[in-house]
C-alpha cells in the first residue's frame, strides 16, 4: 500500500487548527491552576507580567487594565486576550514541532512546558525588567509558574494526542 506525504500546508492547517482547539482549553486550565496556586502576591499583581510587558511596549494603563464587570468582579479582558494568545501561539507550535519532530511530546508536552518557563519566566521576563530576576521572585512564584506550565503543555499535548488518534481511527475511549 502507497502511502501519500503530507504537504507541509496540510501540516500547518491540522497544527493551527488542533493547537487553536488545545491552546484554548490549556488557557483556562492554566487560569485555574493559577486560581489554587497564585504565581504573585496581591500587591505584586496589582499590575501583572503581561500588563507591565503591553506598558514597556507603550501601550497605556488604561488600555492594560481595561476591565468589565462580572458578577461583581473585575476582569481585565486585554490581559486575558494575550494570556489566551500566548497560550494558542505556544500550542499551535508544539502541535507544527510534532509533526516533524516527535521527541518534542516527550514525557507528553511536560519538557516542553518546562522549556516555555525556563525561556520566559526565569531568561526573557527579568531581561525586560518585566519581572524581578528569578533570585528576587519568591519561591511560591517559581513554584505555581513551573508547575502551571507542566500542566499546561501536558493539556494541550492530550489534545494533540486525542485529534491524531482519531484521525488514524484509533479508538481513544
Amino acid at each position: 500500500m502507497a502511502q501519500t506525504s503530507e504537504t507541509f500546508g496540510q501540516k500547518l492547517w491540522r497544527s493551527i487548527w488542533i493547537g487553536l482547539i488545545g491552546g484554548v482549553i490549556s488557557g483556562f486550565v492554566k487560569i485555574g491552576w493559577e486560581g489554587l496556586m497564585p504565581p504573585r502576591t496581591p500587591l505584586r499583581d496589582l499590575t501583572n507580567p503581561p500588563q507591565h510587558l503591553m506598558q514597556q511596549m507603550g501601550i497605556p494603563y488604561k488600555v492594560t487594565h481595561a476591565y468589565f464587570v462580572y458578577s461583581g468582579n473585575h476582569v481585565q479582558f486585554v490581559s486575558l486576550i494575550l494570556h489566551f494568545g500566548f497560550s494558542i501561539v505556544f500550542a499551535i507550535l508544539y502541535c507544527l514541532i510534532a509533526e516533524y519532530w516527535l521527541k518534542v511530546t516527550f514525557l507528553q508536552g511536560t519538557v516542553y512546558g518546562f522549556v516555555i518557563w525556563i525561556l520566559f519566566h526565569i531568561i526573557l521576563l527579568p531581561a525586560l525588567g518585566t519581572v524581578p530576576g528569578p533570585w528576587d521572585q519568591p519561591f511560591e512564584e517559581h513554584l505555581s509558574e513551573f508547575l502551571g506550565h507542566l500542566l499546561w503543555a501536558w493539556t494541550f499535548e492530550i489534545c494533540r494526542h486525542d485529534f491524531k488518534a482519531r484521525e488514524k481511527h484509533l479508538v481513544v475511549d
